[in-house]
Protein backbone atom coordinates (compact mmCIF):
# COMPACT_ATOMS: atom_id res chain seq x y z
CA UNK A 1 0.00 0.00 0.00
CA UNK A 2 1.54 3.55 -0.93
CA UNK A 3 1.76 5.71 1.92
CA UNK A 4 4.10 7.92 1.20
CA UNK A 5 2.82 11.57 -0.43
CA UNK A 6 5.08 12.51 -3.21
CA UNK A 7 3.44 15.48 -4.28
CA UNK A 8 2.79 18.41 -1.91
CA UNK A 9 -0.87 19.57 -1.17
CA UNK A 10 -1.78 23.26 -1.94
CA UNK A 11 -4.63 24.18 0.35
CA UNK A 12 -6.89 26.69 -1.13
CA UNK A 13 -7.61 29.72 1.21
CA UNK A 14 -10.65 30.42 -0.37
CA UNK A 15 -13.37 29.77 -3.33
CA UNK A 16 -13.01 32.05 -6.11
CA UNK A 17 -16.65 33.91 -5.48
CA UNK A 18 -18.79 35.09 -8.45
CA UNK A 19 -21.57 37.54 -7.62
CA UNK A 20 -24.36 39.68 -9.94
CA UNK A 21 -22.45 42.71 -10.94
CA UNK A 22 -25.47 44.80 -11.19
CA UNK A 23 -26.70 43.93 -7.70
CA UNK A 24 -23.50 42.63 -5.90
CA UNK A 25 -25.15 39.67 -4.43
CA UNK A 26 -23.31 36.75 -4.26
CA UNK A 27 -24.50 33.93 -7.54
CA UNK A 28 -21.94 31.05 -6.44
CA UNK A 29 -18.13 30.04 -6.89
CA UNK A 30 -15.60 29.41 -10.11
CA UNK A 31 -16.03 25.68 -10.44
CA UNK A 32 -13.50 26.01 -13.54
CA UNK A 33 -11.97 28.76 -15.87
CA UNK A 34 -11.08 28.60 -19.86
CA UNK A 35 -9.86 31.50 -22.23
CA UNK A 36 -13.44 31.25 -23.60
CA UNK A 37 -16.05 30.38 -20.44
CA UNK A 38 -16.80 29.45 -17.13
CA UNK A 39 -18.45 26.78 -15.05
CA UNK A 40 -19.75 28.11 -12.19
CA UNK A 41 -21.21 26.51 -8.91
CA UNK A 42 -24.60 27.64 -7.32
CA UNK A 43 -27.27 27.09 -5.12
CA UNK A 44 -29.76 28.20 -7.80
CA UNK A 45 -30.39 27.27 -10.95
CA UNK A 46 -28.99 29.11 -13.81
CA UNK A 47 -31.40 30.25 -16.59
CA UNK A 48 -30.20 28.66 -20.19
CA UNK A 49 -29.53 31.20 -22.36
CA UNK A 50 -29.71 34.17 -20.46
CA UNK A 51 -27.12 36.61 -20.42
CA UNK A 52 -25.06 37.79 -17.16
CA UNK A 53 -23.03 40.41 -15.77
CA UNK A 54 -21.00 38.75 -12.92
CA UNK A 55 -18.31 39.73 -10.90
CA UNK A 56 -15.43 37.20 -10.22
CA UNK A 57 -13.71 38.22 -6.61
CA UNK A 58 -9.81 36.83 -6.75
CA UNK A 59 -6.91 37.85 -4.58
CA UNK A 60 -4.74 40.60 -6.14
CA UNK A 61 -0.95 40.98 -6.30
CA UNK A 62 -0.68 43.07 -2.96
CA UNK A 63 -3.71 40.68 -1.27
CA UNK A 64 -6.30 42.78 -1.66
CA UNK A 65 -9.33 41.47 -3.33
CA UNK A 66 -9.45 42.12 -7.22
CA UNK A 67 -12.69 42.13 -9.18
CA UNK A 68 -12.92 41.31 -12.44
CA UNK A 69 -16.43 42.38 -14.30
CA UNK A 70 -17.06 39.69 -16.85
CA UNK A 71 -20.31 39.28 -19.44
CA UNK A 72 -21.07 35.61 -20.07
CA UNK A 73 -24.25 33.50 -21.44
CA UNK A 74 -25.35 30.24 -19.61
CA UNK A 75 -25.11 27.51 -22.16
CA UNK A 76 -26.08 24.58 -19.56
CA UNK A 77 -27.55 24.08 -15.97
CA UNK A 78 -27.75 21.02 -14.33
CA UNK A 79 -27.66 19.68 -10.61
CA UNK A 80 -24.35 19.07 -8.76
CA UNK A 81 -23.52 15.78 -7.36
CA UNK A 82 -23.92 17.74 -4.03
CA UNK A 83 -27.20 18.26 -2.94
CA UNK A 84 -29.04 21.06 -3.69
CA UNK A 85 -25.97 22.89 -5.93
CA UNK A 86 -25.98 23.14 -9.65
CA UNK A 87 -23.19 23.61 -12.35
CA UNK A 88 -23.66 25.99 -14.98
CA UNK A 89 -21.73 26.24 -17.93
CA UNK A 90 -21.31 30.13 -19.64
CA UNK A 91 -19.54 30.84 -22.66
CA UNK A 92 -17.87 34.61 -22.24
CA UNK A 93 -19.28 37.43 -24.33
CA UNK A 94 -17.42 40.21 -23.10
CA UNK A 95 -14.21 40.05 -20.58
CA UNK A 96 -11.10 42.87 -20.05
CA UNK A 97 -7.50 41.54 -19.83
CA UNK A 98 -7.48 40.52 -16.64
CA UNK A 99 -9.64 37.49 -16.81
CA UNK A 100 -7.19 36.42 -19.39
CA UNK A 101 -4.45 37.07 -16.68
CA UNK A 102 -6.67 34.92 -13.98
CA UNK A 103 -7.09 31.97 -16.18
CA UNK A 104 -3.25 32.42 -16.91
CA UNK A 105 -2.06 32.66 -13.53
CA UNK A 106 -4.93 29.66 -12.48
CA UNK A 107 -3.55 27.54 -14.77
CA UNK A 108 0.34 28.08 -13.88
CA UNK A 109 -0.47 27.37 -10.29
CA UNK A 110 -2.55 24.30 -10.56
CA UNK A 111 -0.15 22.54 -13.30
CA UNK A 112 2.39 19.74 -12.47
CA UNK A 113 5.46 20.07 -14.99
CA UNK A 114 7.72 17.26 -15.83
CA UNK A 115 10.83 17.02 -13.48
CA UNK A 116 13.89 18.32 -14.49
CA UNK A 117 16.29 15.16 -15.18
CA UNK A 118 20.30 15.12 -14.76
CA UNK A 119 21.77 13.17 -18.62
Amino acid sequence: MFTERRIERHQLPCFLKVSNRLTDRPIGYLGNVSEDGLMLISQLPMLVGADFELRLTAPGVDGRAQTIDIIAACRWCHEDVTPHHYDAGFVLLSAPPEYRELVAALRNYFSFYPLQTSA
